[in-house]
């Protein structure tokens, strides 16, 4: 079987400003030039994506977006449409993350559109599942990651999804500073592989790449790369600070 590339991919949240945003990604570059055995995403807040596009030109550094809207224009003041995305040089795009179903009121029908909107953008999604800390006590990770799953996906065809990554994120690790263990984290990989070869074709899933994110650091990166069916991360809080995330992506050495 091929071996699925990783991704390292730094979602920077609602934090720097352009220039900030620049100078991070300028440093970045430095930083993994030549690294070609695993890809590297950054996704900055949407007024810095040309700014760090500039920076990024040339180098090994995809640029990813946190969010869209699911229509192409239109009155929806405060949004951004996928072409806007496209123009401003982004490859992927963040959607269905934990705070912004917690915050925003986003749901999985909603989630959804917005992957079927990046499809048809020629956007890479990054589609986010979660459980909450509750939900993993009372004993139902499962059940909720796979109506995520069975609802953000449903009525995708098989060529829809070629582009696709999945990022599990347990939203009770996600800034709290708490992990999964690395076997936590490959059951549930392991689990989120087997559902969608049930869902959609066994050999999508075999390609598919899925992230972990939730308190990635390199601390614990190593561990968690090494598990089968983790094939990157989405990293917050690390990802900030160029030092740091360039330690995530160069785990193997």
């Amino acid at each position: 079987m091929q071996k699925r590339l990783p991704l390292i991919a730094g979602n920077w949240k609602m934090y720097k400003t352009g220039d900030e945003a620049a100078q991070t990604a300028k440093r970045l570059k430095e930083l993994v030039s030549g690294v070609s055995d695993v890809e590297v995403m950054i996704a900055p807040p949407f007024t810095a994506l040309c700014q760090v596009a500039v920076e990024i030109a040339g180098g090994n550094i995809a640029l990813g977006a946190q969010n869209m809207h699911w229509e192409s224009e239109g009155a929806y003041t405060g949004e951004i449409a996928p072409g806007m995305l496209t123009a401003a040089g982004c490859r992927y795009v963040i959607l269905g993350h934990s705070e912004r179903r917690q915050y925003f009121g986003e749901t999985d029908q909603s989630v959804n559109r917005k992957i079927r909107a990046a499809v048809a953008a020629g956007l890479k999604p990054v589609f986010c599942i979660g459980e909450s800390e509750s939900q993993r006590e009372a004993g139902q990770t499962f059940s909720v990651l796979d109506k995520q799953i069975q609802n953000g996906l449903e009525s995708f065809l098989l060529q829809d999804l070629e582009s696709l990554v999945v990022a599990y994120e347990p939203v009770w690790a996600i800034g709290t500073g708490k992990t999964a263990t690395k076997e936590q984290a490959q059951e549930v990989h392991a689990h989120v592989r087997q559902r969608l070869a049930e869902m959609i074709d066994s050999g999508f899933a075999q390609k598919l790449r899925i992230l972990y994110g939730g308190s990635v650091k390199p601390s614990n990166v190593k561990e968690l790369m090494a598990m089968p069916d983790v094939d990157g991360a989405l990293v917050g809080g690390a990802s900030l600070d160029p030092e740091t995330f360039s330690q995530l992506v160069h785990y193997q050495g």
